[in-house]
């Protein structure tokens, strides 16, 4: 399993272990995890799972593919540089570890 670390928006750390191929978003989501929605069940199409991936992880993932950028205009926190959507990131593999902070509100 892979590691992420979560930070909500007041400091708070919560670690899931995420097994390879699911997304931030899910693992998030199915651990109750409260900062991410995800009410379009990840399909990058509502930005309620938008988080900042902390900035020495940003190049673990690929850049963000168009509709991503898209929706990304859709956020309700400010877009920093390394704001992404959480369902379009995963873990790719065993070793990988990651820190994800989440914004002050998806709504």
């Amino acid at each position: 399993m892979a590691i992420v670390n979560y930070i909500s928006h007041d400091g708070m750390k919560t670690v899931i272990d995420v097994p390879v191929g699911t997304s931030i978003m899910q693992a998030a989501v199915n651990a109750g995890l409260p900062g991410i929605v995800g009410e379009c069940g990840g399909s990058a199409m509502c930005a309620t799972c938008h988080v900042y991936v902390d900035e020495s992880d940003a190049g673990k993932f690929a850049p963000p593919e168009a509709p991503e950028r898209e929706m990304l205009e859709c956020t309700a926190s400010p877009v920093r540089s390394t704001s992404r959507l959480s369902c379009q990131l995963a873990p790719a593999s065993e070793d990988f570890t990651v820190t994800i902070h989440l914004p002050p509100t998806q709504q």
